[in-house]
């Protein structure tokens, strides 16, 4: 799986682009505040439609424009394609792969799929809950389309609810609307849980690997997922998990009420990691909370390789200057094999890399 080439039109601070990319390692460098990111931006972007740093589509258009593209020539599993993303403000955007309009962002997480390592990841076990579940969402996405659909779903139900539980002492009437929508939260969050926990259970196997490979053995990594307390068995089959769900949901109806918050579901979920017994959250020093992260991140790559046979396209964004040499070793003799784009402000550490291409971002322009 690779990216042969990209084009972009304005995005960010990209008037115009086309880039032709090395199988391998592409090394993308520049000062600060120069379209690095920007680019890596589109290039995750066509793994789902999801950007890591943007919520709304129009904040990835550039100021003077109406709409955006993002165009790249592909190759996967052994098929080539030409996917495309339009971007429009005030509208619904478009996309397509070989010309052919999709109907869901899950169809281009078919064709690529990317996984990221980026400064905040670096934080990911110290962060909140809402952080670690960001990081199951965007793989499992990729992974699993059902599971980004019952995901989108679900996101689009809980602000209904959430506007319900805001109101509801304004305009009681609102509250016959509420069964019917834990009724289908339920479903959809049972199919969520479900996915979850198989996930985590194959991600902590990988996790635990790579954690001791990476302290030569001397700490033990654990990783559990965490949800509802009156589900035993987050595996079961969600059909089995949808009535766990609403008898949860009715033991807090009171609460939520009093609250005017959604306080039951999938949504409340944790990835929990310990080392050596203890909570990372809580206890982990900074350099063991930075290799629980890596560890994470690696498992995710190869949990993709698994599933699909091939290597997603890695993305390390301005990661390994955050990283002491032991580490950033580590990290870059366990990426080779697969795409691979690095952007750092210097060309300097990156020695353990294969040899692929260089180029030099400046002001939104690209120059190999």
């Amino acid at each position: 799986m690779r990216i042969d080439w990209l084009e972009l039109e304005g995005f960010r601070n990209y008037e115009v682009l086309h880039a032709a990319f090395d199988p391998g390692v592409n090394v993308l460098f520049g000062e600060n505040a120069q379209g690095k990111t920007n680019l890596l931006e589109a290039v995750g972007y066509l793994a789902g439609a999801r950007s890591h740093r943007a919520r709304m589509d129009r904040e990835l258009i550039a100021f003077d424009r109406d709409r955006a593209i993002v165009r790249a020539g592909l190759e996967s599993r052994k098929r080539e394609f030409t996917v495309e993303a339009q971007l429009f403000r005030g509208q619904r955007r478009r996309l397509s792969a070989n010309g052919v309009r999709l109907k869901t962002a899950g169809e281009l997480s078919q064709l690529l799929r990317t996984v990221l390592f980026c400064p905040e990841d670096l934080m990911l076990i110290r962060a909140g809950s809402g952080e670690r579940r960001r990081f199951l969402d965007d793989s499992l996405c990729q992974l699993r389309p059902r599971y980004a659909a019952a995901l989108q779903e679900y996101h689009r139900l809980y602000e209904h609810k959430r506007r319900i539980l805001r109101d509801w002492e304004e305009k009681p009437s609102l509250l016959e609307l509420l069964p019917d929508f834990n009724d289908r939260m339920a479903r959809c969050g049972a199919i969520l849980i479900h996915y979850r926990a198989f996930y985590v259970e194959k991600l902590a196997q990988r996790a635990a690997a790579i954690h001791a490979d990476f302290s030569g053995g001397r700490e033990t990594m654990t990783v559990h997922y965490q949800t509802l307390r009156n589900i035993p068995d987050p595996r079961k089959p969600s059909q089995e998990l949808y009535p766990l769900l609403l008898e949860h949901q009715e033991a807090h109806r009171r609460a939520e009420l009093e609250s005017r918050q959604c306080l039951s579901g999938p949504h409340k979920d944790d990835l929990v990691v310990f080392i050596d017994g203890r909570g990372a959250k809580q206890f982990a020093s900074q350099g063991q909370t930075r290799t629980a992260a890596l560890s994470l991140k690696l498992a995710e790559r190869e949990l993709h390789y698994d599933d699909l046979g091939e290597w997603p396209v890695l993305l390390l964004d301005d990661v390994l200057s955050e990283l002491d040499r032991r580490r950033r070793d580590f990290v870059l003799r366990h990426i080779n094999g697969g795409q691979v784009f690095i952007t750092c402000c210097e060309e300097e550490g990156l020695d353990g890399l294969e040899e692929g291409r260089t180029f030099h971002i400046r002001a939104g322009a690209l120059v190999e």
